[in-house]
């Protein structure tokens, strides 16, 4: 869930907060030992005045002894002034020492008080769409970080709660839409296939709608593989699949459809490589590999290019589809990947949600299921290239 939520920068946030409380106590704990260190300086810094001997007046003594008082009284003074630079020296080296302890005592006071808040993000960090029946369940008093983490539980119970008729509606959709499509083909199949002449009005309005049929259950299909990737629904019949073979074949099928338009299909250089094995849902990514060469077959000018690609980089699998094509801007390519988004009105249909608007979001969803990116780039000649990235498969499961 948290990759969903997107928090790329926590811990410097966290650690920033943290600094901050740390300096707010420090900075008013030394702010009430400076004023208390004035204080004691104005009081213990005045001029120290000897006060004058019970019963004696100015000039009632003798010479020699008004001397020697002034000379105690001065001797006094100076030892007053050294007690009281003593004690301001004392009182600032006691500062420095107590400032660097606030600091210390600060950031251990602001990592006691912000971890129930630190445990809550590690624990909303993990969860994802399969683990939503798990809750932070904070213990301790019942104040505000605990009220914080009741929160956040009751909304996870509600994410959990609509995720859960998410998987539902994309279980039952297939059935329940799917239906009556099938009962209105049978309708039409049925008219044209009674005894005796059938109106040609008839049998053209009969293929008009057997077409919207095919379009309307184009689109139902490619609507119910991107809700069962988006959502979070178990990828089906999970396995080894051979990425460079899966393409190649998807590659093998549009063969004609690539001539018809002319074009040149180029898979040389990188190349669609052997031993391309990632794991996932093969149904799911020969979709995926379907749509990324279909938009790169209908949205290509005749007589232009394709080059398909997959190679192994680290413990991540490529695939690569480029086409010729007009240039396209920075808005419209971000764009491709959003579901009913087209750049043109040439775009019609493809058996694989090509003309729907929903073939690059498909791609996209698929990936995101598998644990893997699209990325969208506009080449600078004209046309677009697409790189979905993919966790490689074990040596160990190809092995077996």
């Amino acid at each position: 869930m948290a990759a969903e939520l997107g928090l790329p920068v926590r811990s410097v946030h966290r650690r920033g907060i943290r600094w901050r409380f740390t300096t707010l106590y420090a900075g008013l704990f030394l702010a009430s030992a400076v004023a208390m260190l004035v204080v004691v300086g104005l009081v213990a810094g005045g001029t120290y005045r000897a006060a004058p001997a019970p019963g004696s007046r100015p000039g009632a003594l003798p010479p020699a002894v008004q001397e020697r008082i002034a000379s105690l009284e001065h001797q006094l003074a100076q030892a007053h002034d050294r007690q009281v630079d003593q004690l301001l020296l004392g009182s600032a080296a006691g500062l420095v020492v107590m400032g660097l302890l606030s600091v210390a005592v600060g950031w251990y006071a602001a990592g006691r008080v912000l971890r129930p808040l630190r445990a809550m993000t590690a624990a909303t960090r993990h969860l994802s769409a399969d683990s939503l029946h798990e809750r932070l369940a904070v213990p301790g008093p019942h104040d505000e970080l605990r009220g914080l983490g009741d929160t956040i539980d009751e909304l996870l119970e509600r994410l959990e709660q609509a995720f859960a008729a998410q998987r539902r509606f994309v279980a039952d959709a297939s059935h329940e839409l799917r239906t009556p499509l099938a009962t209105m083909r049978a309708s039409v199949e049925v008219a044209l296939a009674k005894p005796g002449p059938v109106p040609e009005q008839t049998r053209t309005m009969a293929h008009r709608i057997t077409a919207e049929l095919d379009q309307i259950e184009q689109l139902l299909g490619g609507l119910l593989v991107l809700a069962r990737a988006q959502h979070g629904v178990p990828l089906p019949d999970s396995e080894l699949v051979a990425l460079d073979a899966l393409t190649a074949d998807a590659l093998t099928e549009r063969a004609a459809t690539a001539a018809a338009k002319r074009l040149v299909v180029d898979t040389d250089g990188n190349g669609v490589g052997p031993g391309v094995w990632v794991c996932g849902s093969r149904t799911l990514l020969r979709r995926m590999a379907d749509n990324l060469i279909d938009n790169a077959i209908e949205h290509n000018r005749p007589g232009g290019w394709i080059r398909v690609a997959t190679d192994v980089e680290a413990a991540d699998v490529r695939l690569v589809v480029e086409n010729g094509g007009p240039l396209l801007t920075g808005d419209q390519v971000a764009q491709l990947a959003r579901p009913f988004r087209r750049l043109g009105a040439e775009r019609t249909g493809g058996g694989s949600g090509a003309g729907s608007g929903l073939g690059l979001s498909i791609v996209a969803a698929v990936a995101e299921a598998h644990g893997g990116t699209l990325d969208l780039r506009a080449r600078t000649e004209g046309g677009l290239r697409a790189t979905v990235t993919l966790s490689r498969a074990a040596a160990e499961e190809v092995a077996a």
